[in-house]
């Protein structure tokens, strides 16, 4: 099945599928560096089932559909077509994908540049401005520079940012002739859907706990549902209670157990019971004893160790080896 390729293995399967004269047209569209990696690719492929070539030229396809349709007509003429061929949830799939992509293309410098810079840029120029440029750059990047900001401006950046749903090509032609000066820009003709909830709640996710915490602090007082909403769409420590014995089970395997020991001397004893009773009795009273002797602790520690096993969680969850509820978003099957 495709779920056992990766991106690359699928272009390569494209390309091998279609043969030497169309193979060879496409290769005209490619840098040097994009030919010399799938080049590399096809000669590493081997075979591949004929069912999984299927579902790779099925995806192709789908994919290059999706993006025609929402070139020609726009996102929400895209979903209405996808939504008639494929259903409502290919077509959410297929319109993540491509408008991701599509995301891409916009402030490709930005992702050139390392957050020093991209900050000495950013940090005076409006909420805004500082909220449409963040939403183009990955989460971890976006997180850190939040954090740099002061304590005002960055509160007005985390609002724009979950309430931003999509921005025109004037809007981002504007903001990025407002600091073109420093980088050299990719003007955009596409609509794509920018910022919003998903994304600020990802972004919160990167953040570090004393940051998370004064955010929420500051937004819960200024607007509390929004701040509900956010947290909702995220994963923290203490949403360790909501998950299933075999998934806190498998977490606990990759845990530093010095970490471990740290993230429990600050937890309530909800938290506490529900990670002891997925442990051994070993373990348990292992990790019980060095709490006994481990003394002077300084929160800042504690928020990292927790900060830690939240990293791993959500990256067991990104591989599909545990499952993470996310404000009843997710239907799971039994």
């Amino acid at each position: 099945m495709t779920i056992n390729l990766t991106p690359e293995q699928k272009a390569a399967t494209v390309i091998v599928s279609l043969g030497v004269d169309k193979a060879s047209k496409i290769y005209k569209y490619l840098s040097e560096d994009e030919i010399e990696k799938l080049t590399v690719e096809v000669a590493k492929l081997g075979h591949v089932e004929s069912e999984a070539t299927h579902a790779v030229l099925d995806e192709f396809y789908k994919t290059c559909l999706t993006q025609k349709v929402v070139t020609d007509g726009g996102l929400e003429y895209a979903r209405t077509v996808l939504e008639k061929a494929f259903g409502e949830s290919t077509a959410n799939s297929l319109l993540q994908k491509v408008t991701q992509s599509l995301k891409s293309r916009s402030f490709g410098f930005i992702r050139k540049s390392d957050s020093k810079n991209l900050f000495s840029i950013l940090q005076h120029e409006r909420a805004q401005t500082i909220a449409l440029v963040l939403s183009y750059t990955n989460e971890e990047m976006t997180a850190q520079l939040i954090s740099e900001l002061s304590p005002e401006k960055r509160l007005q950046v985390v609002e724009s940012i979950a309430r931003m749903e999509s921005a025109s090509p004037e809007a981002i032609k504007i903001v990025e002739n407002e600091i073109k000066k420093k980088f050299s820009g990719i003007l955009t003709t596409d609509y794509t859907t920018v910022g919003g909830i998903d994304y600020i709640a990802n972004v919160m996710n990167h953040m570090d706990r004393g940051n998370e915490k004064l955010i929420f602090d500051e937004l819960g007082r200024k607007d509390a549902e929004l701040a509900d909403t956010i947290r909702k769409k995220m994963f923290v420590f203490e949403d360790i209670i909501t998950m299933d014995d075999r998934s806190i089970q498998r977490f606990i395997r990759e845990c530093d157990m010095k970490d471990m020991v740290y993230a429990l001397k600050n937890a309530n004893k909800q938290i506490t019971d529900v990670i002891f009773n997925n442990m051994s009795t070993r373990m348990k009273e292992s990790i019980q004893s060095d709490m006994e002797v481990t003394v002077n602790v300084r929160l800042k520690d504690v928020e990292e160790a927790q900060q830690r096993i939240v990293g791993i969680i959500r990256r067991l969850e990104e591989e599909g080896e545990l499952i993470i509820s996310k404000g009843g978003k997710d239907d799971i099957i039994a």
